[in-house]
């Protein structure tokens, strides 16, 4: 991959990464906010817990993309970026263009939706 396009990726994935911490910090706070609202009937309760419920849900699911986004830009500093992690194939460039924290190429990608692929952690 040249290097003007992997500096264009690494600018994108730096972008979002600041977007998510952001968001989970936001989302945190939400969440300490709902607790420290004082509840009184039982409604008012479960309203409150089903809004907790959903932050943490929504938190964890930013942190597990903020990981991802991350490890993409470990792979940039590191030269293996655009590779997939199972086969070593270069990823295709759309590929890269839609999810370019990706870690898999699109059959790879396939076979762990699948189960079939022994999942690597990098």
């Amino acid at each position: 991959m040249d290097k003007k396009k992997l500096e264009a990726f690494k600018k994108r994935l730096e972008t979002r990464q600041h977007e998510l911490r952001r968001m989970v910090s936001r989302t945190e706070q939400d969440g300490r906010t709902v607790d420290e609202d004082s509840a009184q009937d039982i409604a008012d309760r479960a309203a409150s817990s089903y809004t907790k419920e959903f932050l943490f849900h929504q938190s964890n699911n930013d942190r597990q993309l903020l990981q991802m986004v991350e490890n993409a830009l470990s792979r940039i500093r590191e030269g293996s970026f655009g590779e997939c992690i199972s086969c070593g194939k270069e990823i295709n460039a759309k590929r890269l263009e839609a999810v370019p924290w990706t870690r898999h190429c699109i059959e790879c990608q396939e076979k762990a939706e699948q189960g079939l692929l022994e999942e690597t952690h990098g």
